[in-house]
């Protein structure tokens, strides 16, 4: 994903609370979503922070979404959707289940540190399978 694009992704937050359906929006370099009135923006989906005056981060809660990320095999493009569960309490814990072929590629990781689990996901593809597009550059 270039930084000149922007994607919108939906999922549900989920809290104490309640759930709600929420809309992401990541444009390369930062992500943003609005909860309750309020809006989150950060440098990944673990780093969200209040865009008010007090830039509270987003805790307690539980953030969840799917988005198409496309698998290339031999210059081919397969469909393929990963979901993603986001735990926000002391700290972040981030699965990413990526559903290719009738498979299932998972990786879950403490800090929530969406590049490395990504890259687990990876790691697990068959020989020459590569991911069709980045999701979020590195800064």
């Amino acid at each position: 994903m270039s930084s000149e694009s922007t994607e919108v992704w939906t999922g549900w937050y989920r809290d104490r609370s309640g759930a709600e359906a929420i809309v992401i929006t990541a444009d390369g370099r930062r992500v943003t979503t609005r909860i309750r009135g309020i809006e989150y923006t950060g440098e990944g989906f673990a780093a969200l922070r209040a865009t008010d005056g007090d830039g509270q981060p987003l805790g307690g809660c539980v953030l969840e979404w799917d988005l198409p990320l496309p698998v290339v095999v031999d210059g081919a493009s397969h469909r393929a959707t990963l979901a993603c569960l986001l735990t926000l309490n002391e700290r972040a814990d981030l699965s990413l289940t990526l559903h290719y072929e009738g498979a299932a590629f998972e990786a879950c990781i403490a800090g929530g540190d969406f590049e490395e689990a990504l890259e687990r996901v990876r790691s697990q593809l068959p020989a020459g399978a590569d991911f069709g597009r980045r999701l979020l550059q590195t800064a």
